[in-house]
């Protein structure tokens, strides 16, 4: 009653790359796999209105090199970006269209408010232009300077990019409650 084995088809020895494909797991949370994607795939919307805005043409150039950082791909379509730069001053006629192209671009999206007028209105402290775009719209990092440096430019990605793979930026309609004014 002893019966033979039945026959197996011949295991093929795997290559040398699919041996050590074996002995790796990898295991990550959805969440940070996610925000690891977000935080490495900045798609740059630049609003600019003044010098802030030469600035971050020489952050893109290839001395300074933004695409190092993942924010190469500059769009002028708030439906293809997530990141927003206001560069330069923002007037108060100006506001309701900056309003609008922020409402326009797709969750998740963030702002980086650029040069020292876009953060509190600069040295301009006339009716007409806006004390910080804070005002209109939620900012996530601020640069300092009048005109910020092509390095500072760099650096608020670099925290925008830590901020993101944190976890510690949450929606702006969660933390604003915006109207969409």
């Amino acid at each position: 009653m002893n019966q033979a084995p039945p026959k197996v088809a011949p295991i093929i020895a795997p290559s040398g790359l699919e041996e050590e494909a074996k002995n790796h797991v990898f295991t990550t949370r959805l969440d940070d796999f996610v925000a690891w994607g977000r935080k490495n795939s900045l798609w740059p919307m630049p609003f600019g209105t003044a010098c802030c805005a030469i600035e971050y043409m020489a952050t893109v150039m290839s001395h300074y090199d933004a695409s190092r950082f993942g924010a190469e791909v500059v769009r002028f379509s708030p439906r293809q970006s997530d990141m927003m730069l206001v560069l330069g001053t923002v007037v108060e006629k100006m506001g309701p269209v900056l309003r609008q192209i922020y409402d326009q671009m797709l969750e998740p999206k963030w702002v980086i408010a650029v040069g020292v007028c876009a953060s509190s209105g600069g040295f301009y402290r006339a009716y007409h232009v806006m004390q910080g775009i804070d005002e209109i719209v939620p900012v996530d990092v601020y640069v300092p300077g009048c005109p910020p440096t092509p390095d500072g430019i760099l650096h608020s990605m670099l925290r925008l990019q830590h901020k993101i793979s944190q976890g510690g930026i949450v929606r702006a309609r969660d933390r604003y409650k915006t109207t969409g004014k």
